[in-house]
């Protein structure tokens, strides 16, 4: 496991369950999933703030919050990474207008 979103997504599964007081991901976890949703938009939103400013560089950190929280949110759903890449290969070599398509049927 040497992929740091692997790991990631390893860190944040082990603190389902723990202390709330020790953890801030186990704090998540115990407000639930709406709260989780809510920090993965404020974190969306904070991405689009920081793409929109002057330093490319400040949408790093931003980028970095936002996928922390998306694997929060999976972990919730009892989703993996393995699910989201799944997705993707799926799609693969399909345009993204006929991708679109398919999901309003």
């Amino acid at each position: 496991m040497d992929d740091p979103l692997d790991r990631l997504e390893a860190a944040i599964r082990a603190r389902r369950g723990a202390d709330p007081a020790s953890s801030y991901t186990a704090g998540l976890f115990a407000r639930g999933r709406p709260r989780i949703a809510q920090k993965l938009g404020e974190e969306a939103v904070e991405c689009v703030i920081a793409a929109l400013g002057p330093e490319a560089r400040a949408i790093v950190p931003e980028a970095a919050d936002l996928l922390y929280h998306l694997l929060v949110l999976l972990a919730d759903a009892d989703l993996t990474l393995a699910d989201v890449r799944a997705e993707l290969a799926r799609r693969e070599g399909v345009s993204g207008l006929e991708e679109k398509a398919g999901r309003r049927g």
